[in-house]
C-alpha cells in the first residue's frame, strides 16, 4: 500500500510517466509490487524553502511496513530522483516517512 505524494515547485511536462518512474523506482526500492502503490504529484506548488523560492519539493512515503532502517538509502534514491528528473537540489528537498499498520489502511472494503 505505499503512497508517494509531492509538492513541488517545479512545472512536469509528462505526469503520468513521471509517476510511473517513480513507481519503478518506489517498488525496486521498497521491493513491493508496483500494483499497490498510489503517487500522488501536485506540481507547480507555492513553496519558498529557506526563504528561496529556488525549486524545492517536499515528500511523503507512507507504507505498511516502511524498513525504518533503510530511510537513509530511500531519502538518497528519491533525492537523487528529483534531482535527476526535475532538477531539484537534494538541499532543497524534504521527505517525511510514514510506517503504516495494517488494520489502520483501507482498501477494497476492508483493511489489510
Amino acid at each position: 500500500m505505499p503512497i508517494f505524494k509531492l509538492q513541488t515547485s517545479t512545472d512536469i511536462a509528462d505526469r503520468k510517466e513521471f509517476m510511473s518512474e517513480v513507481t519503478e523506482l518506489l517498488s525496486r526500492v521498497l521491493n513491493k509490487p508496483s500494483k499497490y502503490f498510489m503517487v500522488i504529484v501536485e506540481p507547480a506548488a507555492d513553496l519558498m524553502f529557506a526563504a528561496e523560492s529556488a525549486p524545492a519539493a517536499y515528500a511523503e512515503l507512507k507504507s505498511i511496513g516502511l524498513p525504518e532502517e533503510q530511510t537513509a538509502a530511500i531519502s538518497s534514491e528519491i533525492c537523487g530522483f528529483l534531482e535527476q528528473k526535475l532538477e531539484i537540489q537534494p538541499n532543497r528537498i524534504y521527505i517525511e516517512f510514514s510506517n503504516a499498520e495494517r488494520h489502520l489502511v483501507g482498501w477494497n472494503s476492508g483493511t489489510f
